[in-house]
């Protein structure tokens, strides 16, 4: 057996028997009422905060303010069409609709772009985990081959200078230094504000205690989510990303999603066997809305989704009846984007 197929078996074995273990009681539960698993839910997801706050990046109203102007900045970009806001737009839920986002000079990145709401609060950035924050993929975005494609972060700060408005902004963001227009900053003040890019849905409300705040159909896809084993990874406020799993347990992925590229996953940037075709697991709040779906994109529909994950991650075939009971579930993580996300601000002039 290969080392690859050891860790697919161990890794599969591992989800079945967690979820197992954590919905041992489940049954029981169920034949309870709404109480017992409105009480499940609450110790599986937990509260979603209001903001995602770091120790080392304070969020500050000119900070967020600031990196809500920067967002949709493209004059930073090597070709100045690039902003946050082209791949990630929030008339689309923050995500783009494309298998793959396009950056500078119509160059294709290698992974879909997924949604930036609700996600600051995650293990990492990035679907191989190869950015540490919101913060850190900010900063590297500008340099990125296929996103701002510029040639170096002093060119980037250069840009940044030549654009006079914005250096009382910088200043009010970060009193007190002595030349605040730098990339660091440019990456503090977009992190502070997607930090604040929080989307409550109809289940927050019912894991405050609002049991109407769900219809009937939608807590029996919530009940199908959790015993079915879904929530083994999936768990947490942000409904997953907080752990990185190999994407195949059970079958090869591409046999599942018809993808036109084997994608190695982290392998591709720790180089260790174990990593291959392991990523980030993804948050599903708002994921009726962002598709098409996985690291590639190969997928339109939500449904066929939720067909493929209990294949190829639990070894399950679901029919067509349990899938559409857990996209009903899923399609109450959706939340409002506030107005205010949807406004464009005024961009700072060079003079």
């Amino acid at each position: 057996m290969t080392v690859d197929g050891f860790v697919g078996k161990v890794g599969m074995k591992f989800v079945l028997v967690a979820s197992m273990l954590f919905f041992a009681g489940t049954s029981s539960a169920a034949g309870s009422g709404d109480s017992d698993l409105l009480k499940q839910a609450g110790q599986t997801f937990g509260a979603l905060p209001k903001v995602f706050s770091t120790a080392k990046n304070p969020v500050t109203p000119a900070k967020s303010e600031l990196g809500r102007v920067l967002y949709f900045e493209t004059r930073i970009s090597v070709d100045g069409t690039v902003s946050c806001a082209r791949c990630h737009p929030f008339g689309l839920y923050a995500a783009d609709g494309l298998k793959k986002s396009i950056g500078h000079d119509s160059k294709v990145n290698p992974r879909n772009a997924p949604t930036i709401l609700n996600t600051a609060g995650q293990i990492s950035a990035h679907w191989i985990g190869n950015r540490e924050d919101v913060e850190d993929q900010a900063k590297q975005a500008l340099l990125g081959p296929a996103s701002f494609g510029m040639p170096s972060y002093q060119a980037a700060e250069a840009k940044l200078k030549e654009i006079k408005g914005y250096a009382p902004l910088f200043r009010k963001a970060f009193p007190g230094e002595k030349d605040p227009i730098t990339v660091d900053n440019f990456a503090k003040a977009v992190g502070a504000f997607e930090r604040t890019l929080v989307t409550p849905a109809r289940f927050d409300a019912y894991l405050s205690g609002g049991k109407t705040a769900l219809t009937v159909p939608e807590k029996k896809g919530l009940k199908r989510f959790m015993e079915t084993g879904c929530a083994g990874c999936h768990s947490g406020p942000l409904v997953g990303g907080q752990t990185y799993r190999k994407f195949g347990l059970a079958e090869p992925y591409w046999e599942h999603t018809g993808s036109k590229e084997i994608d190695e996953g982290r392998f591709t940037v720790t180089k260790d066997e174990k990593d291959k075709y392991v990523f980030k697991v993804p948050p599903l709040r708002n994921v009726q809305m962002t598709s098409p779906y996985f690291h590639d994109g190969s997928v339109d529909r939500l449904g066929d989704a939720v067909l493929i994950m209990g294949k190829v991650q639990l070894g399950l075939t679901l029919t067509e009846d349990q899938a559409a009971e857990i996209v009903l579930f899923l399609k109450s993580l959706t939340g409002q984007i506030p107005e205010g996300f949807l406004k464009i601000p005024m961009l700072p002039v060079s003079e």
